[in-house]
């Protein structure tokens, strides 16, 4: 499944990343009727909208959309993985960007994280991986075990 988010849905665009989703956000795009762009472009995508008049309008056109009806992150959250969304944490996108991630070279991990201020040499106690659009490391530390913690309250 690949998905393109309204902008009132940001927050679920950085999830479906972290579930490993090709998520275009359409924050991250320079367009000037955003309604229109989503409508009209990427038909290949599962829309997914908290606006009303834009679902209606899609299912008019035939095109494939989906309707969140709540606020709530987490609640966005169980009703996708309800209709199929895996909703495991992975490390193959970047949670910014949407680029796919790979192992970094000795050179960009000490790049990064001289630049960053990490003093602790990540590379003797994590696996890494890399976002070369935004220069960026994951590992799987303390923000990792955060998340996990979240993705517990989709079973209250």
């Amino acid at each position: 499944m690949k998905f393109i988010v309204d902008r009132m849905l940001g927050k679920l665009a950085v999830w479906l990343r972290i579930f490993g989703y090709d998520t275009i956000y359409i924050g991250d795009l320079n367009v000037s009727d955003e309604d229109t762009f989503l409508a009209e472009n990427f038909v290949d995508r599962l829309l997914l909208t908290r606006d009303k008049e834009l679902y209606g309008r899609c299912l008019k056109k035939g095109r494939k959309v989906f309707f969140v009806d709540t606020d709530s992150v987490i609640d966005q959250i169980r009703v996708l993985r309800d209709v199929g969304v895996n909703v495991e944490i992975k490390m193959e996108r970047c949670s910014v960007c949407n680029t796919l991630l790979r192992k970094p070279s000795e050179e960009e991990a000490r790049k990064v994280m001289e630049r960053e201020g990490i003093e602790e040499d990540l590379t003797k106690r994590y696996e890494l991986w890399y976002c070369e659009r935004c220069e960026k490391l994951y590992w799987l530390g303390s923000h990792y075990r955060n998340m996990v913690k979240f993705l517990e309250g989709l079973e209250k």
